[in-house]
C-alpha cells in the first residue's frame, strides 16, 4: 500500500514538472514571438512612409500607417505626421462650448501645438493599418538623443545657463547657435543671434543686455557635436492678464492658423483684456538656420465678444516654428507654436498603456526628424494574454 502511495506521488510529481516545463517553453516562444514583433513593427512603422505617401501634410484617409518622411531613405521620419498623431494630452475645447475639440501636444510654458482631433491618427487606427489589431498592442515614443536644458543663471543683466546632455553625460565641445527673441511694452520683437561652445561639464553661459525680471522673452538654441544636432528652448513671460493670444491649427491641409484670444479657451474672470499681437514664422532651411519668412495678418487686435480670432497661414511642408508676441496695457507675453515636431525638439508618445500585461518586448532605433538625432522606443505585448 506504502509504495502505491509513493509511485503514485512520484507520478503526479512526474506530471507537475513536465507541466511545468512545457508551460515554461510556451512562454518563452511566445515571448520569442512578441520580441520579434516588436522589432518587425518599429521598422514597419520607421521606414514607411504609409499611404497616401504625403498623408502628413494632408487630411486624406490613411490606408497605409506609416512616419517615413516622403522621398527620404532609413531611418527618415516626418515631422509633420508625427504632428497627426493622438497625443495622451486632454484634448483642449475651441472654442468654449463649441464641442470642437484639439488634440494637445505640450511643449512647455508658453508652448503650444493645438491640432482638430478629428485630424488626427488615433492607436486604434494605426493597430487596424498594421495588421495587429486584437493581437498585440504598442507604445511608440520618440524623443530627442540630445537635451539642451536652459535655465536663469542671472536675472538682470539676463545670463543663461545652457547644459548639452547626451546618453549618459553632459556634452562638452558642443557648438551651440541661438535665436533670442525678446519684447519689452510692445509687440515688436528684437531677435539676437550668437553662438558659442559648452566646456568640459557640457556647460555655457549666455549674456543678454535685458531684464529677465521685467521683460519677456523666448530662446531657441541649437546644439551640435560631431554630426548629432538638437534644439532646446526656454520663455520667460511676464504676463498676468490670460494666456494672450493662442495659435490653433485649424485647417492642417491648407496650413490655417486661428491666433484666438485665450478667454475663448478658458474664461478667466473680468476684466477682459483686449490683445495687440505680432506673428511671425521661422522657417528651417536646409543649413539648420531659422529664417523669418512673411505671413498674412501678422499684426492686429483681438477684442473678445466682437472680434475673437485673426486668420494667417503657414508654409505647407515647411517646418519652422510661429512665434506670437501680445500685449495689453503694459505688459508683454510670447507664445509659440512648432510648426513640424522636430524644431522645438518636442517628444511624441503614441500608442496604448501597456502596465497591465504580463511581458513586453522593447526596442530602439535612432532616427532623424528635421536633422534632429531622436531615438524612436517601441514597447510590444500580446493583447491576447497568456
Amino acid at each position: 500500500m506504502i509504495s502505491t502511495t509513493v509511485f503514485i506521488t512520484a507520478i503526479l510529481l512526474f506530471v507537475g514538472l513536465f507541466s511545468q516545463t512545457i508551460q515554461s517553453a510556451v512562454l518563452y516562444q511566445q515571448n520569442r514571438h512578441v520580441s520579434l514583433k516588436a522589432s518587425d513593427l518599429i521598422d514597419s512603422i520607421l521606414l514607411s512612409p504609409g499611404y497616401p505617401y504625403s498623408w502628413g501634410i494632408t487630411n486624406e484617409n490613411l490606408s497605409l500607417f506609416g512616419l517615413q518622411k516622403p522621398k527620404a531613405t532609413g531611418y527618415t521620419i516626418s515631422s509633420f505626421a508625427l504632428m497627426r498623431l493622438t497625443s495622451f494630452e486632454d484634448p483642449v475645447e475651441y472654442p468654449r462650448g463649441s464641442g470642437e475639440y484639439y488634440n494637445n501636444v505640450s511643449i512647455g510654458t508658453g508652448g503650444y501645438l493645438f491640432i482638430p482631433v478629428g485630424d488626427c491618427i488615433t492607436y486604434e487606427t494605426a493597430s487596424m493599418l498594421l495588421g495587429i489589431n486584437r493581437t498585440y498592442g504598442f507604445q511608440l515614443s520618440i524623443k530627442p538623443i540630445l537635451e539642451v536644458l536652459t535655465s536663469v543663471h542671472q536675472s538682470n543683466p539676463l545670463i543663461l545657463k545652457v547644459q548639452v546632455k547626451g546618453p549618459g553625460s553632459s556634452l562638452g565641445g558642443a557648438a551651440l547657435s541661438y535665436y533670442m527673441f525678446h519684447a519689452y511694452k510692445t509687440t515688436s520683437v528684437t531677435m539676437q543671434t550668437g553662438t558659442a561652445v559648452t566646456d568640459a561639464a557640457g556647460v555655457a553661459y549666455l549674456d543678454f543686455p535685458i531684464d529677465g525680471e521685467k521683460d519677456s522673452y523666448t530662446i531657441v538654441i541649437c546644439a551640435e557635436l560631431s554630426g548629432l544636432r538638437g534644439f532646446g528652448r526656454f520663455s520667460q513671460v511676464i504676463f498676468t492678464q490670460g494666456a494672450g493670444v493662442m495659435p490653433f491649427v485649424v485647417d492642417y491641409e491648407k496650413g490655417k492658423i486661428f491666433l484666438a484670444h485665450s478667454w475663448d479657451v478658458q474664461d478667466q474672470g473680468t476684466p477682459v483684456p483686449n490683445y495687440e499681437f505680432n506673428a511671425t514664422f521661422f522657417m528651417l532651411t536646409e543649413g539648420g538656420e531659422f529664417e523669418e519668412i512673411q505671413i498674412e495678418n501678422s499684426t492686429g487686435g483681438l477684442n473678445y465678444g466682437s472680434k475673437n480670432y485673426e486668420i494667417t497661414h503657414l508654409p505647407i511642408a515647411n517646418p519652422g516654428f510661429l512665434l506670437v508676441t501680445y500685449r495689453s496695457g503694459n505688459e508683454v507675453g510670447m507664445n509659440i507654436m512648432p510648426w513640424g515636431i522636430g524644431t522645438l525638439a518636442a517628444s511624441v508618445t503614441f500608442g496604448g498603456q501597456p502596465s497591465d500585461n504580463v511581458w513586453t518586448a522593447v526596442d530602439m532605433r535612432q532616427a532623424t526628424v528635421d536633422l534632429v538625432g531622436y531615438q524612436a522606443t517601441i514597447i510590444c505585448w500580446r493583447v491576447e494574454g497568456y
